[in-house]
């Protein structure tokens, strides 16, 4: 899946037959310029002006990962400015530049590289680059989600209904993904994520279902984007000695966790730290919480089927920026447990689901479903210690 190594005179821009969008641009023979020097095409369409693929690509498009947001883009910079920034981090599969009706681009633009680790690398270097005096880029992942947030729904209702239900009124529909409710697990939690097959599938059963447009069971719904999951380095979670165990029992002692985690290596588990139905289990090794992910995922503790996965770390420095942002709300919300020696560079928190569930008052930074709880949808009765976001660091063994 890479381009073929193609001179740009093998592509050249034909006089008389320049690309809608570049015709007539104030910049247009800088555009041409660039098009002439790399050999990628051109085209404006829906909105958006595409430059790339690579000349001789062949394959499919780079899969989800390797794509990147850019904003704080100002009206008056286009691609002959902004390629020779982003391509100097990795190859460039293409650029959409958003535009408007008056020719300038609306202030972002998607990025897209050919192999992922390009696309951390643009985030990592190109975020805050000044792209004029005093004017910084904003650089971040793009999430292609595709994955949809739904609250209302009756507690009575299984999965297998809720799945045949959103798939009568929308399409494209992949999955369901519905958790038991903490203090009964007879029931589920009032809400669901419904997993597309596309993000335009998505975009348009969101569409569809806002609310006052359809109802489901006769209940009126809340839709919206679901957070999504976060994305960590493959080295990073290689990494990883911590397992993230959700849908316990409430009742569920953390020594009961303790015993089953460790079963297949006395002495393997270093802690347990339980918050109600949902824990994490710190281990001695990566090895021993490998074993102990692979047989226990999917059993039954005390009555409840318990899912089991490697925590995902959050960069420490994330979390700090985070902390300012919502100024200092999330701090006392927090749970932070000691490490002793030498800190490491991470913190590990659940998942977005479970976020989604603990979550209220939902913070602006957390994700896009905080209305659903802000409005009085009964959460907060239902638990009203609730806090925004449980972290704590790991022990260095």
């Amino acid at each position: 899946m890479t381009a073929e190594d193609s001179p740009a005179s093998s592509h050249p821009v034909q006089h008389g037959s320049i690309p809608e969008g570049v015709a007539g641009a104030p910049n247009e023979a800088s555009l041409l310029a660039l098009m002439e020097r790399t050999g990628y095409r051109m085209v404006q369409e829906n909105g958006q002006r595409k430059y790339g693929p690579p000349p001789g690509w062949q394959g499919p498009s780079p899969p989800r990962g390797c794509e990147i947001f850019v904003g704080k883009i100002p009206r008056d910079v286009y691609e002959d400015e902004l390629v020779p920034v982003f391509e100097g981090v990795g190859c460039i599969y293409e650029m959409r530049l958003m535009m408007d009706f008056d020719g300038k681009n609306r202030g972002y633009a998607f990025v897209m590289y050919t192999q992922k680790h390009e696309a951390k690398r643009a985030v990592r270097e190109l975020n805050n680059y000044e792209v004029r005096p005093g004017r910084l880029l904003g650089v971040c992942s793009s999430v292609d989600n595709c994955r949809l947030f739904i609250g209302g729904i009756p507690k009575t209702k299984k999965r297998e209904e809720i799945l045949e239900e959103v798939s009568k009124v929308t399409e494209g529909v992949l999955d369901v993904i519905v958790y038991a409710s903490a203090a009964d697990k007879m029931k589920n939690r009032g809400f669901a994520f419904v997993e597309y097959e596309s993000h335009r599938a998505a975009a348009m059963a969101r569409r569809k279902l806002m609310p006052g447009r359809i109802q489901l069971w006769g209940h009126q719904i809340a839709v919206d984007w679901a957070e999504p999951e976060i994305d960590v380095d493959e080295d990073v979670m290689e990494t990883v000695k911590i397992l993230y165990v959700r849908n316990l029992m409430i009742e569920t002692s953390e020594e009961t966790l303790r015993q089953t985690f460790s079963q297949f290596s006395p002495g393997c588990v270093e802690r347990v730290k339980k918050i109600r139905d949902y824990a994490f289990v710190h281990f001695t090794s990566r090895e021993d919480a490998v074993v102990a992910m692979e047989h226990l995922n999917g059993t039954e503790i005390e009555g409840s089927c318990i899912e089991v996965t490697l925590a995902k770390p959050v960069d420490k420095e994330q979390y700090t920026r985070y902390q300012k942002a919502s100024k200092g709300a999330v701090a006392t919300a927090a749970i932070l447990a000691s490490s002793e020696g030498t800190q490491q560079n991470y913190v590990y928190q659940c998942d977005p689901y479970t976020l989604t569930y603990y979550g209220y008052p939902y913070n602006t930074l957390i994700g896009p479903n905080r209305d659903y709880f802000i409005k009085g949808w009964g959460y907060l009765s239902y638990f009203p210690f609730m806090i925004p976001l449980i972290l704590f660091q790991p022990k260095l063994a």
